[in-house]
């Protein structure tokens, strides 16, 4: 078993390892290198800080081990890197790390080095889907695992894009900096794309204790605002105002334990009206340029949920009316399933699951653990009990996370 400071360790990965990684990129040079440099950095924390205490800034310590660690491999292979080295020591020796101008030196390289790394693993020069799982991985330290359970796909595939990319990235010679404005627009879709599924990670985590990983919805926000001041897109604007919507009900959404609180039975009075308000302001922005995407569609049916007073007095018919125009330009099973609810909760459960019946002849909801979740709703709206226990063990055969496990359990067992 983790002891508590192993545990802590633990949650500074997840919150740390993309602006460590980014950094090391920079100072080294080389992707490859910087990722083993970053491992071989937390191993030695996972060996040192239990015994030490944890230092008072941990990505200092980090990324400053992993560059000494990185510079004890170049010496043992040989590989000819001595005036990198050399870079290296000017580097450290540049501030004193205790005075405010290295703190805020610091600050600016965690900015600069976080949009430089998604920019590097988001060039033209790779496939799209490449893109986007080389970032995931890199710059928000999420595991092939979660990563292919964000894309509905076979681990395998993912470690396939990232390794095509990572060959990529070597053969093309990729730079590591941040593109010019032209470039910059070239890249900003592929941008646009991963924040979209970082935040989403963060927002109802694909497995693990946690149903929210606050880390990353952060994360998530702090890119979106810096990607939006240097390209200011109707979607990158839409993104931004979607991400705070959904952020704006976090409060209320699981209970002090963690554990899941359904939209019809969370307290409204905890949504954040600041976070929502900013976020309907955006949304005004981003339709006014008369261009509406994925992302501002998104966040014009999160908008409705904000600004409604309860589940029952939720304009489902306007939220149904966004999401056909949504398939008309993005479609894609997922969506199909959310229409399939806001339908079922405004003409009854009949319909809904008549929607779902037909969705799930698609292989990758069949995989699915939320359509049969939604499924054993309706089903125990209209008392189907039997047809609601099977679907609801379906769900908990699939699911990977522990607090939804937790819930379709105990919905389960209200009805066993």
């Amino acid at each position: 078993m983790l002891d508590p400071i192993q545990l802590k360790i633990g949650k500074i990965y997840k919150a740390e390892s993309g602006r460590v990684l980014a950094s090391l990129i920079r100072i080294l040079g080389d992707l490859d290198l910087a990722e083993e440099a970053l491992q071989d950095a937390f191993s030695v924390a996972m060996q040192k800080w239990p015994i030490d205490g944890l230092p008072k800034n941990p990505y200092s310590w980090l990324v400053s081990t992993g560059k000494f660690k990185a510079i004890d491999m170049i010496r043992r292979v040989g590989r000819g890197k001595e005036l990198l080295v050399e870079k290296m020591y000017l580097d450290e020796e540049e501030f004193n790390e205790n005075s405010s101008d290295y703190v805020n030196y610091e600050k600016h390289l965690i900015e600069d080095d976080q949009l430089r790394l998604i920019f590097f693993c988001c060039n033209p020069l790779l496939p799209m889907d490449s893109r986007i799982a080389l970032a995931l991985r890199d710059v928000c330290g999420m595991s092939t695992a979660e990563i292919a359970k964000a894309f509905l796909l076979p681990v395998e595939t993912i470690k396939k894009r990232i390794s095509r990319a990572k060959a990529l990235i070597k053969e093309k010679n990729i730079p590591y900096d941040i593109p010019s404005k032209v470039e910059l627009v070239e890249r900003v879709n592929a941008a646009l794309a991963v924040i979209y599924l970082v935040f989403n990670e963060g927002y109802a985590a694909s497995s693990g204790e946690s149903h929210i990983r606050r880390e990353l919805t952060e994360e998530a926000i702090f890119l979106s605002r810096q990607l939006m001041e240097l390209v200011a897109t109707p979607e990158s604007i839409g993104l931004l105002a979607l991400m705070l919507l959904q952020e704006s009900r976090r409060q209320a959404r699981v209970t002090n334990v963690g554990d899941i609180i359904p939209l019809d039975e969370q307290d409204r009075s905890l949504w954040d009206q600041a976070l929502i308000r900013e976020g309907v302001l955006l949304i005004e922005t981003a339709v006014m340029s008369g261009r509406l995407g994925s992302y501002t569609l998104q966040a014009a049916i999160a908008s409705v949920h904000a600004l409604a007073d309860s589940v029952q007095n939720t304009q489902w018919q306007l939220i149904i009316d966004y999401y056909d125009m949504l398939l008309s330009i993005n479609p894609s099973p997922v969506v199909e399933l959310n229409r399939a609810i806001a339908v079922g909760m405004l003409e009854g459960p009949e319909v809904g699951l008549a929607l779902l019946e037909g969705l799930l002849e698609d292989k990758k909801l069949s995989s699915y653990h939320t359509i049969y979740a939604v499924q054993a709703d309706f089903y125990k709206k209209l008392r189907l009990f039997d047809k609601a226990i099977n679907a609801y063990q379906r769900a908990i055969e699939l699911v990977r996370q522990e607090p939804e496990k937790r819930y379709l359990n105990k919905q389960l067992a209200d009805i066993s």
